[in-house]
């Protein structure tokens, strides 16, 4: 494993799951000041290493298709509730890869995203990254997001996602 820890305020269940498929899936983006806040609250009371905060990225047509970047809106807010510099188009996803959230198993998700994220040029170099995401289930993405981050050079990346599955 190459992230540092993953931290999650909450669990995905209930009200918390209900939330992030709304902002995920029906295009209620209004959620993701209110959600940034609980991060930011979060963060506050269990700091955490971080310089800059990447949100992680989703394909190319991935994102047409949803036409938002979820992780993207609460890193965005996070940044301006935290004071915290937003890096965006460094970190790139290569392959599309099947959804996550349609995998059962750990070994299969690793594999999923394995060498699925590259970072551009060396602008992370030395920084304390704070990776950003919606959910962390087996921290498959998180963790090839931060191989990748960390090829190119962070000295540090940790992930922070709203809820957990556990």
């Amino acid at each position: 494993m190459e992230i540092d820890g993953v931290r999650s305020p909450f669990r995905f269940e209930g009200l918390m799951r209900r939330a992030i498929h709304e902002l995920k899936y029906k295009n209620l983006k209004v959620l993701d000041l209110p959600l940034a806040r609980l991060l930011a609250k979060y963060l506050e009371d269990k700091p955490l290493p971080r310089d800059v905060l990447v949100p992680v990225p989703l394909h190319p047509r991935r994102l047409r298709e949803r036409g938002y970047n979820q992780s993207s809106l609460l890193a965005q807010k996070l940044g301006k509730l935290a004071d915290l510099p937003v890096v965006e188009g460094l970190l790139l996803r290569l392959r599309d890869t099947p959804a996550q959230a349609r995998i059962a198993t750990a070994g299969v998700r690793r594999r999923n995203v394995a060498e699925a994220f590259t970072c551009r040029d060396g602008q992370l170099q030395g920084e304390k990254v704070l990776l950003i995401d919606d959910v962390c289930t087996t921290g498959a993405t998180l963790d090839a997001c931060a191989v990748a981050l960390k090829k190119a050079g962070a000295s540090s990346v940790w992930g922070l996602t709203l809820a957990r599955e556990m």
